[in-house]
């Protein structure tokens, strides 16, 4: 199962519904406090139940809505690349598809509803039958749905619950009258059903760009966490482990056994009182076995100790590890990396390298990443189709990154979306595409002008007047003519949005 999209509602700063559609490699960029991270932590709380990195609590509630009376949070999380067969009550084999668990479109959309912040209540949101006459038979026991068999219902077995709603929903097949509504889990007749899907459910991991400075919650022990839940998720270990588990059960039980004998030859009343309680071996937790695995340095030094940079270091290359390991491995869970802010305390070959780990993983198979990012840098070492932009006018959206106000793809125009990024390689960009559409006559014409002195090859000095974005232009390719005061920042930043008006204006 892979993320299609994502929506969020009263979280935050996510105030109404927002919609994210995302892919394999998704990076989430914006002015600071945007809500870049709350993407991810969102996630985090959707996944891992508060057993992860974040729990949710009532600061998350979106401000607006806490005062207008809504208190009720919505995480929601749509699913494709299905297994083609997901059993939901192994007591009474069914799947999604027949009990009308999908959308129209064939995706699996999951909801949580956070009602004041507490206990989670999952539903799923479904094209699913709504005609009085054949609807909530999901919600219904074995006695209700044999009262509504008729003669004219033919069903094949009454003891099962899934074969009487089949039965039921091709009599009406031609008035299901579907369509999308919510199914809360917990009212299912199928008790475990939720349990059944969480099988199904991706493992998600975050790592946060601000890290608790401890041994046990150390940045570095995350991943080796991580590989230990992967590790234990393969198909042969879990058999063998059971296995195990099987035979400690069964000397357990003979310990037990001939314990209570020895007491009933004193005490037959005290022995006949006593019931030995002996976990079964499906409730029995590996991972906690595993629970110290770490990485020390020399002379045993924790990682987590050593410097921000060292750390970071070494989870980039377990990142590099895993896209070696994940594409030379089969039948691996499928997994979603969310990481904030990478390029934290890295070289620039290290950020390099790292997000050409990043392209890598997202490119194995079961594999996602979720990445933010306050990097102009980062950006240009990304494709379009990875970037997601998050804008805060007339209302916050998130919107897939293409040409923007260029017509044509630019990774400059990005930076300067995302991060109010001016600079001299975007304004030569948008100046020079304004020369290459032979308008620039057109753009200065009626503008202010300022004093520009040209250096001749000769060396004789010529006074010209120059619109600021001429002025400004000509000193970014001649940087030798010092005859100039040079232009500040402020008059870069004004330039490049007067030529950005410009083609917004009379080109596109």
């Amino acid at each position: 199962m892979k993320i299609k999209k994502i929506k969020l509602e009263n979280f935050r700063s996510y105030k109404n519904e927002i919609e994210v559609d995302v892919s394999d490699l998704n990076v989430f960029v914006g002015k600071n406090d945007i809500g870049k991270s709350t993407i991810l932590e969102a996630l985090d709380i959707f996944f891992n139940e508060g057993k992860g990195t974040i729990k949710i609590d009532k600061d998350d509630i979106n401000k607006e809505c806490k005062n207008e009376g809504n208190n009720e949070t919505k995480i929601s999380v749509v699913f494709e690349d299905l297994p083609t067969t997901l059993t939901i009550d192994s007591t009474n084999p069914t799947t999604l598809q027949e009990e009308y668990l999908l959308q129209s479109d064939g995706t699996l959309e999951i909801v949580k509803r956070y009602p004041n912040a507490g206990k989670e209540k999952v539903f799923i949101k479904a094209n699913h039958p709504t005609n009085p006459s054949c609807s909530d038979l999901l919600l219904k026991k074995n006695s209700d749905l044999k009262k509504l068999l008729t003669a004219e219902i033919e069903c094949e077995d009454k003891t099962k619950n899934a074969v009487i709603r089949k039965s039921i929903w091709n009599h009406f097949s031609n008035d299901l009258q579907l369509d999308e509504i919510e199914i809360e889990v917990a009212k299912l007749d199928a008790k475990n059903t939720w349990d059944q899907l969480r099988n199904y459910m991706p493992l998600y991991t975050l790592f946060q760009s601000d890290r608790k400075n401890s041994d046990g919650d150390s940045e570095i022990q995350n991943p080796m966490k991580l590989a230990v839940q992967e590790i234990l998720k393969d198909a042969n270990l879990k058999e063998k482990l059971d296995e195990v588990a099987l035979e400690v059960e069964k000397k357990l039980n003979e310990v037990s056994r001939k314990t209570l004998e020895k007491l009933n030859e004193m005490n037959s009343e005290i022995a006949d009182s006593l019931t030995p309680i002996i976990p079964s071996p499906e409730s029995l937790k590996w991972q906690d076995v595993f629970k110290n695995v770490s990485i020390t340095g020399d002379e045993d030094i924790p990682i987590n100790k050593r410097g921000s940079g060292v750390k970071r270091l070494v989870l980039l290359n377990f990142f590099r590890a895993e896209a070696e390991r994940r594409q030379a491995e089969e039948n691996i869970p499928s997994i979603i990396y969310a990481i904030e802010e990478p390029e934290t305390s890295q070289h620039p070959n290290h950020q390099r390298k790292l997000i050409e780990a990043f392209k890598e993983l997202s490119e194995t198979d079961k594999t996602q990443i979720f990445l933010t990012t306050h990097s102009p840098a980062i950006v240009k070492l990304l494709d379009f189709h990875h970037l997601k932009l998050i804008k805060d006018e007339d209302g916050k959206k998130i919107v897939n990154v293409e040409q923007g106000d260029l017509p044509y793809p630019s990774l400059n125009e990005v930076n300067y979306l995302a991060f109010g990024e001016s600079n001299d390689e975007y304004h030569n960009e948008l100046y020079g595409f304004i020369e290459s559409e032979q308008v620039l006559e057109e753009y200065k014409s009626g503008k202010t002008t300022i004093l520009y002195k040209r250096q001749l090859r000769n060396g004789n000095i010529r006074e010209e007047q120059k619109v600021l974005s001429e002025y400004i232009r000509h000193q970014i390719h001649h940087p030798e003519n010092t005859e100039n005061d040079r232009f500040t920042f402020a008059q870069l930043q004004e330039s490049i949005g007067d030529l950005r008006e410009f083609i917004n204006q009379h080109i596109q």
